[in-house]
């Protein structure tokens, strides 16, 4: 399946993609002894999910022609050549002293120092930018227009301060565009996101090294060029200590991001180029403590959950509890491409944080129609989430997460067969997205999947944060 409708993939791709499917993605990475009964109150509560959900066989037949899945260190994948070279980056050693970004931090002139004030946040999940979307984009001049495939979704980012969008693919020109599974997305859909309104991009992701260090250097040159605040892959070990931070209506974010792995592709310890994988809890204790110490409110972004799956996993279970006891206030899931729950957490101090285990897919053109538990189209409808963060001055500071909502989205595309390019790729709000147009969707009129399908997924949301704008 993963050749069907991506004809144009070197024979290096194609190693790189039999070698994903004979492995699994999201597999925990730890100890699930370590595991206690507090740590399981949330799945007893998804639609009727009992504990033994922990041990599910984990699906790896969906792909990123549709999914994308881990290999051993020792099968790293080679990704292609870029058209120029990479830049020179000689700093190697760590910082055991994070520090604030100066560079990237933007300032707030307004600072009160009485009363409340309010940021508006969102967030969405993966930016996925497939062969598909990026041939539709193409003008006949060979120049891009991605804004059509956003602009359904316009209303759900006005007013926001602070928007967060997952960029799932490496956005650069360095490499011509390419898709699963080593993707490569033209510079023209970073601008299309960031008129759109995203002003923070996240780079945690499992496919932030699918063009090297190469790829990982250009694409931060490209969001250095862009007024936006970029974390969660770094120019070097030192660039990775200094703390991305952002103040709005006197309330100051730090933001921080882990993944957990990138396809079997790393970095060369003594060149250029560096990422945070979840398995390294030291740096992320230590990381997420400094960040605590100089913001407000503390994102934290992790790239985990099992492909494909709406449950949590054991290390979703496991992890997500320490983030918040080291300092973490906002805890935005992306990976599983598939939406997942969301709550409040208690913090140490008597506040609380809150976690989006799973926002799913943003924009995307995945197939999801063979997954072995029988359930299809678990892709094709994510969260795009929204809150309010409130300080109160005249109360310490304190901080306050409010108005939560997780908001259901879906990918359109239409298609006339399977190996031909698919077309009409828009996101869209669930509730603005009618019968004419989903009789029309590729998954639905091919493969037979059903509202009820999508809506089996948005019911993993708890009721007290879905909502519909």
């Amino acid at each position: 399946m993963l050749l069907r409708k991506h004809g144009r993939l070197s024979i290096i791709a194609a190693a790189v993609s039999l070698t994903m499917m004979l492995s699994s993605c999201g597999t925990p990475i730890l100890d699930t002894d370590k595991i206690g009964e507090n740590d399981l109150s949330v799945l007893s509560r998804l639609d009727g999910n009992s504990n033994d959900s922990l041990n599910k066989p984990e699906d790896s037949s969906a792909d990123e022609s549709k999914t994308d899945s881990e290999s051993t260190p020792d099968e790293q994948s080679s990704v292609p050549e870029a058209d120029s070279s990479v830049p020179d980056d000689t700093s190697s050693q760590a910082e055991t002293d994070p520090k604030e970004s100066q560079f990237e931090s933007v300032p707030d002139d307004s600072m009160p120092t009485s009363g409340k004030t309010k940021v508006h946040l969102c967030c969405a999940g993966d930016n996925l930018i497939h062969d598909n979307i990026y041939v539709d984009a193409q003008k006949a001049d060979g120049s891009y227009d991605f804004s059509k495939c956003y602009a359904p979704c316009k209303k759900l980012i006005e007013g926001a301060d602070i928007a967060i969008l997952n960029q799932e693919s490496l956005v650069n020109d360095a490499f011509a565009p390419s898709t699963f599974p080593l993707f490569s997305t033209p510079t023209a859909c970073g601008d299309a996101v960031v008129d759109f309104g995203f002003n923070v991009i996240s780079m945690s992701n499992n496919h932030v090294l699918d063009m090297g260090a190469t790829g990982l250097l250009n694409s931060l040159d490209y969001w250095d060029s862009k007024d936006v605040v970029h974390y969660g892959a770094y120019r070097s070990v030192e660039d990775s200590e200094t703390i991305r931070t952002m103040t709005k209506n006197g309330i100051k974010f730090a933001f921080l991001g882990y993944m957990e792995h990138t396809n079997a592709i790393f970095l060369d310890s003594n060149g250029p180029g560096k990422v945070v994988y979840l398995s390294d809890e030291a740096t992320i204790q230590r990381q997420i403590e400094a960040a605590d110490k100089i913001a407000d409110v503390v994102v934290v972004s992790c790239h985990y959950g099992t492909e494909i799956m709406n449950e949590l996993n054991a290390q979703q279970m496991y992890i997500t509890p320490k983030l918040v006891e080291w300092g973490a206030d906002l805890i935005i899931g992306t990976q599983a491409h598939a939406l997942s729950t969301c709550e409040y957490l208690d913090k140490p101090d008597g506040g609380q944080a809150f976690v989006y285990y799973g926002l799913g897919n943003f924009l995307h053109t995945m197939y999801d129609a063979d997954n072995s538990d029988g359930r299809q189209g678990k892709s094709l409808v994510g969260i795009f989430g929204s809150l309010d963060i409130i300080k109160d001055f005249d109360n310490g500071g304190k901080i306050t997460i409010e108005n939560v909502k997780a908001i259901p989205v879906i990918s359109h595309y239409e298609g006339e067969t399977w190996t031909s390019m698919w077309y009409n790729c828009v996101v869209y709000p669930y509730a603005d997205y009618p019968d004419s147009l989903w009789a029309k969707h590729m998954m639905h009129w091919r493969s037979g999947i059903q509202r009820s399908d999508l809506e089996r997924c948005i019911s993993y949301i708890p009721k007290q944060f879905l909502a519909w704008e």
